[in-house]
């Protein structure tokens, strides 16, 4: 992500590309992981799926505009979410689905495609 807009890149993005520790979307390469909603894409300071906590899941919520579906890339892996990041997507009625990172671009996208109102927090692999 360019330093325009202080990492952040309005609008609905489909992600173009992963690997080598980032991703490419919106004709730009942010190197990093992204918190992706319909509001736009920014920059998200995890590095692992152990640092996604209840503080990130209110950004997307709040930043979101309104999510019917979250989508976690948890890495290279497909790592379970703590118990109370789960709780918080339940209580504000957001299905969550967690997988490994690739697997969450590619069913981002879909979902972006069918014009659903996704939202997805992607660690760079």
């Amino acid at each position: 992500m360019t330093a325009r807009d202080g990492g952040y890149v309005s609008g609905r993005h489909k992600i173009d590309d992963y690997g080598g520790g980032g991703f490419r979307f919106a004709e730009m390469s942010h190197r990093g992981s992204i918190l992706a909603l319909p509001s736009g894409v920014s920059a998200a300071s995890l590095t692992r799926a152990a640092d996604i906590d209840e503080a990130i899941i209110d950004r997307a919520l709040a930043e979101s505009g309104g999510l019917d579906v979250f989508v976690v890339g948890t890495g290279q892996d497909l790592l379970p979410l703590a118990a109370g990041v789960r709780a918080r997507l339940r209580a504000a009625g957001v299905g969550c689905e967690a997988m490994a990172t690739g697997a969450a671009v590619r069913t981002y996208n879909i979902l972006v495609d069918e014009d659903r109102r996704v939202g997805a927090l992607l660690i760079a692999v």
